[in-house]
């Protein structure tokens, strides 16, 4: 089950937090609930995911992205991820999540996003995101020109770029 209330409590929490620049980091707070387990007693890796959500959606209000989407009656979709899960995370863990727009290419924006429990950064996650329209995915750099914002791109780290390749490199639709 999505989880509607944490993300309501989400948005009203960072509704009045300072804006953003557009690479700018959002961080946030929260607690491992036992819903949010595994059969292994630890956080469940689709959930990892889901949380993940409550990070960018108020990443995406604080920087204009989202007063932008409505405005031109654009979506945000995820058009790709890749996760590394590293350390455990147990029922009541309080965690911290940072997350950032690290750049775009002709098509996506890619946002990383981290969870910290104490000084550990448990999962690592890159998030490819397409901006939607009726007309299809619209460019990066016209949602920034819309919000007023420089539309080029910092330059995306290597590894960033290397996951890029592999993604072209990739066969479509996957082979039976």
């Amino acid at each position: 089950m999505y989880p509607v209330v944490r993300m309501g409590k989400e948005l009203a929490l960072h509704a009045r937090a300072e804006t953003l620049p557009v690479w700018g980091t959002h961080v946030s707070r929260h607690t491992c609930w036992p819903w949010d387990l595994d059969l292994w007693m630890e956080l469940n890796n689709g959930r990892t995911l889901t949380l993940f959500d409550l990070g960018r959606l108020p990443l995406g209000h604080r920087t204009g992205m989202m007063k932008a989407l409505r405005g031109n009656r654009w979506g945000i979709t995820v058009a790709g991820v890749s996760v590394r899960y590293r350390a455990r995370i147990r029922a009541f863990d309080r965690v911290e999540m940072r997350s950032r727009g690290v750049g775009h290419d002709g098509r996506f924006f890619y946002i990383e996003q981290t969870i910290w429990r104490g000084q550990t950064c448990t999962t690592q996650a890159l998030i490819r995101n397409a901006i939607t329209s009726k007309a299809g995915i619209v460019p990066p750099k016209r949602l920034l020109e819309t919000m007023g914002q420089d539309p080029v791109s910092p330059e995306l780290p290597d590894w960033v770029a290397a996951w890029i390749a592999a993604e072209e490199a990739r066969s479509w639709p996957p082979a039976l």
